[in-house]
């Protein structure tokens, strides 16, 4: 068994975050039910361009395999009453909607423990359900303005630069799997549910993590720093080599050490304005340029080989296609290969959360669900029959035929 397979979720969720962190817990077995409100063609995701048709997207396959979906208006009467029954054999509802949505659909801990007192009700929003900006929607990019982000990404003197990934949603998604487990399992041991009052704001600005902690402690200015360095490790950012750029990260002083002897410049460890990383960080205007220079004399795979041989940290910059081909991609079993009526074998990247002892097989993964397709499966799960069906679908709680 997959540690997860006791538990269930209802998920009012859609586009990346929301999906993002529940996907987590469908890998580790959580059953996650994804209601899409069949009045707007469901979860947003599903018509992402450029690579979307009928009803489905490869945008929308990255963040749903596991998963199970069915429509359902829970706006009306007999959705609502669908809702409920559903809320009563769960352990969570999750959504991931504007921070005054969920008041207005009723499905805080609030308008829920009357149903099932057990329940945790996880809201993943924008801005929180309190603040000055809580009825604002977020997105990752405006949140990556807010947060600080876009003022340390990018070159000195250039334009504030977004994240080449939306790390602000991402980060998020895993925020509310980590506090979506914590309240289940408090729930179950307490016997009473609650509510998670999550942001993507919360999140970002969370990781600003020692920037902000030296800022509002010593009064330092986070600054964005030439070709990614790190503020105050040098060397520690991207250099270009001869044929392409590589990242020296001297994290330690021994990693230093090693590094003048790897450049056959053994006498700039010696050398008492670049022996400490204090040292360093005080001339740095004179020892980066230096070693900009170094580094052109050779090729990446120059370079590469005597440091990865002297155990400095280090890597070739890849692109996207070289990462997804990386031997240590492949051995770490890190991409899914599933079926789909539109889009044939669709390839995506499995999930970092693992249990179980290193090199253990994963468990087998599906691809995203059809919209509505494990509708009539759940329905009579909850002990529904034909007519009661029909008269969901004759109300349009379910959809349109």
């Amino acid at each position: 068994m997959r540690p997860l397979e006791d538990v269930r979720i209802v998920s009012l969720e859609q586009y990346g975050a929301g999906p993002f962190g529940s996907m987590h817990l469908a890998e580790l077995g959580a059953e996650i039910i994804k209601v899409e409100d069949p009045s707007v063609g469901g979860d947003v995701g599903r018509s992402v361009p450029p690579y979307a048709e009928e009803g489905d997207s490869l945008f929308f396959q990255s963040f749903n395999r596991d998963k199970s979906s069915i429509t359902l208006d829970i706006r009306t009467p007999e959705g609502r009453a669908v809702f409920e029954d559903l809320v009563r054999t769960a352990d969570a509802v999750y959504s991931n909607l504007r921070g005054d949505v969920p008041e207005k659909l009723a499905i805080r801990y609030s308008d829920l423990k009357e149903v099932n007192p057990r329940i945790v009700c996880c809201s993943l929003t924008g801005f929180g359900m309190t603040g000055p900006r809580s009825r604002e929607p977020g997105y990752d990019y405006v949140l990556q303005a807010l947060g600080g982000w876009m003022s340390l990404t990018g070159e000195p003197g250039g334009a504030p630069q977004k994240t080449g990934l939306s790390l602000v949603d991402y980060c998020g998604g895993y925020v509310a799997a980590i506090s979506l487990l914590a309240a289940i399992h408090a729930a179950r041991r307490d016997g009473v549910g609650t509510d998670c009052d999550l942001s993507l704001y919360d999140t970002a600005v969370s990781l600003l993590t020692y920037p902000g902690t030296w800022h509002m402690t010593a009064g330092y200015e986070p600054a964005r720093t030439h070709h990614s360095a790190h503020p105050s490790l040098i060397p520690f950012q991207a250099f270009e080599a001869a044929d392409g750029w590589l990242v020296v990260g001297c994290a330690k002083e021994k990693f230093w050490q090693r590094l003048t002897v790897v450049m056959d410049r053994p006498e700039l460890a010696q050398d008492p304005r670049f022996a400490t990383f204090a040292d360093r960080n005080r001339n740095r205007e004179v020892i980066i340029p230096l070693l900009e220079e170094i580094f052109r004399t050779r090729t990446v795979a120059d370079w590469l080989a005597p440091m990865y041989a002297a155990s400095i940290p280090c890597a070739p910059i890849n692109d996207v296609a070289g990462a997804l081909v990386d031997p240590h991609t492949l051995e770490r079993d890190l991409v899914a290969e599933t079926d789909n009526a539109t889009f044939g074998q669709v390839r995506t990247l499995r999930s970092a959360v693992r249990v179980g002892p290193p090199g253990a097989d994963r468990a087998p993964t599906r691809g995203a669900p059809a919209m509505g397709a494990d509708t009539e499966r759940v329905l009579r799960e909850l002990g529904y029959d034909d007519a009661r069906i029909a008269a969901l679908r004759e109300a349009g709680a379910l959809g349109k035929e």
